[in-house]
């Protein structure tokens, strides 16, 4: 074991500001920049130099989706040494939050991202599938597995997969505007989505990208995604 290494490592996080960035991402989710200097009460150009500095060190990833970059652990591993830090430092307090995404609640909830699911309900079918090692998500792609089709029949869904598309494309991992986690574009997600507004378990608002639950979703989508995780949707 390197001890100037353990050394260089501590030095990083042992800074204050840092270490309130790091734990406000101990919440699994992604932030910008700017949101990581409002957190950590530095400025943006202070918050970029740390940000950099972590990213080398393999404590931070950044994302790019699009214009935007977020920044997220780079493993469990780094969460893992987060929390053993938290406990020896018995800090006793949440990791701070920040708001992110729409402020409308139903926008939240579900939304149309642009063909597939997003907000809190396209966060928790991706959860659903991964924890039925269904599919594989991970930030630099997905994957189908072969017990894709006994986790979606429940909610009535054969996945077709298109014969013009590469399987790799099939399953992509897309950073949810206000969960700052993923959820599911590709085929599988545009088929997951329109499955759930054809069979009236969603509903489009007349305007806007907001996706209503009805009541009769309601009741499919708790029997399919089970009771814990629909009460977070």
């Amino acid at each position: 074991m390197n001890t100037n290494e353990i050394a260089r490592i501590a030095s990083l996080v042992g800074v204050p500001a840092r270490a309130t960035m790091l734990l406000a991402l101990m919440d699994g989710r992604a932030y910008t920049a700017h949101e990581l200097a409002r957190i950590g009460g530095v400025s943006p150009q202070t918050a970029s130099g740390h940000l950099s500095l972590l990213i080398e060190a393999e404590l931070l990833v950044l994302l790019k989706q699009g214009r935007h970059r977020y920044h997220r652990l780079a493993s469990r591993e780094v969460a893992t040494m987060l929390e053993g830090i938290m406990q020896v430092a018995a800090l006793g307090r949440k990791p701070p939050r920040v708001d992110t995404g729409p402020r409308d609640p139903g926008m939240r909830r579900a939304r149309m991202c642009y063909d597939h699911l997003g907000g809190r309900l396209g966060v928790a079918v991706a959860d659903y599938l991964v924890a039925e090692q269904a599919i594989v998500l991970e930030p630099d792609g997905g994957a189908l597995t072969d017990r894709l089709q006994a986790a979606l029949a429940p909610i009535g869904l054969s996945f077709g997969q298109p014969q013009s598309v590469n399987s790799v494309s099939l399953c992509r991992p897309c950073l949810d505007w206000s969960e700052r986690r993923f959820h599911i574009a590709g085929p599988l997600g545009q088929q997951i989505c329109n499955h759930l507004l054809d069979n009236d378990y969603l509903r489009r608002r007349e305007a806007g990208r907001e996706l209503k639950v009805t009541a009769k979703g309601a009741t499919a989508l708790c029997r399919w995604l089970g009771a814990a995780r629909w009460s977070e949707v």
